[in-house]
């Protein structure tokens, strides 16, 4: 009981140094050991890759073609890590790690003046350890940047709120301008929205107007975002208008892209599982009246507002991803934090993650009954590829981690706050350590072996990309490859089962539903 009693002193009077090894922990801990995942995390690479080769750090290509799925910011940080570092899986995450990293200083440190020290710790925990936030900010791609900057940019409108001055005022359009750099018009609208409720609700209208469009304001704004625009431009002309504007955020939100389409109920199902271990507390969160817009309560309503109004924008989206949602999850934790973490309820604690993990434990037969009536070759390969890494290690690490959970369910004379955090805890060790891992090697392991196979065995020949967009290939591979069917003589990376006739084809490289093959040439 003394050791109990000097780690919650500890933690409750050093939460800074507590925060440290979680943030480790969570976002850096074998930050290089999983494999790029495709697509995005292989077509963000592959872009910063290509970036480097050519020299031209403002239009960003995708195996020989223009990419215009997302602004210039995160292509830069990873450039300048790998510049840095070498090319590496760690470094081209690195940007995201740090990002997330003071995603969760930030959050503790708005939330450490404005609620009990032992609930703003809670907060920060809950953003270091929610699952979706763990996978992005572990993931070479532009979410982690982009929700620190949308985190920054209304922290900082509610502190401008509270207490007018003209750096606050400076650092929201900063933030705003970077966010522009990062992912275009949604890093605006969301905080341009939330601010002119908080105002509006107010009665301050007339000072929202003149906040919003103060000169000053927008002359950072547009100081920070509108050259790389403006070169852009001047370098690509309609393409970049037509590509990124209307099909990769118009189109994006009136029609349904790459199969990601849109039910209004949508993130209503995913929002448990998105914030894990935390979604059994928005039981007790909606069990409180009014709990979202209390009376009297600017901050709660203001945080409520943030949440609702993504969740509602982004349930009418006709392209919907899990990671959208991150946008407004930091304000319904820190809601989760202050009005259930001083006491939450022990079941809804600790449950859920105990539930999962109880499934997590029978993956390898949940694996096999899926491709089970599945002959596909890529199936039944990637099927034979999961079973290298789901094995006694696996079962064994996912045992513990099941009988941890239930150690911290039954075991008695344990503060529920405590319940919570060693449930947090324990499922981002699992996660980064065990799940990822496992996950990584089953879907991209063989990629990377493809890939390196290719860069020594298949040189001077064409090779090239069809029945697959999988772009990490090309990083592994460290060459363009272009994505269309092979001529005779050429090589190519596809599917098992894909290229027709086969008798056309000599496979030289077969593991986990891929192969390389050669097109022969007829006589």
């Amino acid at each position: 009981m003394r050791v109990a009693a000097s780690l919650r002193h500890w933690l409750l009077h050093s939460g800074d140094g507590f925060l440290l090894p979680l943030v480790i922990l969570a976002f850096f801990w074998q930050l290089g050991t999983p494999a790029l995942f495709d697509l995005d995390e292989g077509a963000f690479s592959a872009a910063t890759w290509e970036m480097l080769q050519r020299g031209d750090f403002i239009t960003t290509f995708l195996n020989g073609e223009p990419r215009f799925d997302k602004p210039i910011l995160i292509y830069w940080l990873q450039a300048l890590s790998v510049s840095a570092f070498g090319l590496h899986e760690w470094t081209l995450r690195l940007p995201s790690a740090l990002a997330a990293s003071a995603w969760v200083i930030a959050t503790y440190y708005f939330a450490k003046p404005r609620m009990p020290r032992q609930q703003a710790i809670l907060a920060a925990v809950m953003i270091a350890t929610s699952a979706m936030i763990v996978i992005i900010g572990r993931a070479a791609t532009a979410d982690a940047v982009l929700n620190l900057l949308i985190t920054l940019a209304l922290f900082d409108i509610w502190r401008y709120w509270e207490q007018p001055t003209r750096m606050r005022h400076f650092r929201v359009f900063f933030w705003l301008g970077l966010g522009f750099l990062c992912k275009g018009p949604i890093a605006v609208a969301i905080p341009f929205l939330v601010s002119a409720f908080l105002y509006l609700s107010n009665g301050q209208w007339q000072r929202w107007l003149q906040t919003v469009f103060h000169p000053y304001g927008l002359s950072v704004f547009l100081a920070v975002a509108a050259p790389w625009y403006i070169l852009e431009y001047l370098a690509q002309g309609q393409a970049f208008i037509d590509g990124f504007f209307l099909k990769h955020n118009v189109s994006r939100f009136a029609e349904t892209m790459e199969g990601h389409g849109g039910y209004l109920w949508y993130y209503l199902v995913a929002l448990p599982f998105i914030i894990m271990p935390f979604g059994g507390l928005l039981v007790q969160l909606l069990g409180k009246k009014w709990a979202l817009f209390p009376a009297g309560d600017q901050l709660s309503r203001f945080l409520g507002v943030w949440f609702v109004l993504v969740l509602v924008l982004f349930s009418f989206s006709s392209t919907q991803l899990p990671h959208y949602l991150l946008y407004g999850i930091t304000p319904l934790l820190l809601l989760l934090a202050q009005h259930t973490g001083a006491n939450p309820q022990r079941w809804l604690a600790v449950l859920p993650a105990t539930l999962i993990a109880a499934v997590l434990l029978f993956l390898p037969e949940l694996l096999a009954n899926a491709v089970a009536d599945n002959p596909s070759p890529y199936w039944q390969g990637l099927l034979a590829q999961s079973q290298k890494v789901t094995g006694t290690t696996y079962r064994t690490a996912a045992g513990i981690y099941l009988c941890a959970l239930l150690a911290l369910l039954f075991w008695p004379r344990v503060q529920n706050y405590w319940r919570l955090i060693g449930v947090a805890v324990l499922q981002t060790l699992f996660l980064v350590s065990v799940l990822i891992p496992v996950v990584a090697y089953t879907q991209q392991g063989a990629v990377k072996d493809a890939a390196r196979f290719a860069r020594h065995h298949i040189t001077g020949s064409t090779l090239v990309m069809d029945g697959v967009n999988m772009p990490s290939f090309t990083v592994y591979r460290e060459a363009i490859t272009p994505k269309r069917a092979p001529q005779p003589g050429e090589y190519v990376f596809s599917k098992d089962g894909y290229l027709q006739p086969a008798e056309e084809y000599a496979v030289v490289f077969k593991q986990g539903g891929l192969v390389l093959a050669k097109r022969i040439v007829k006589p």
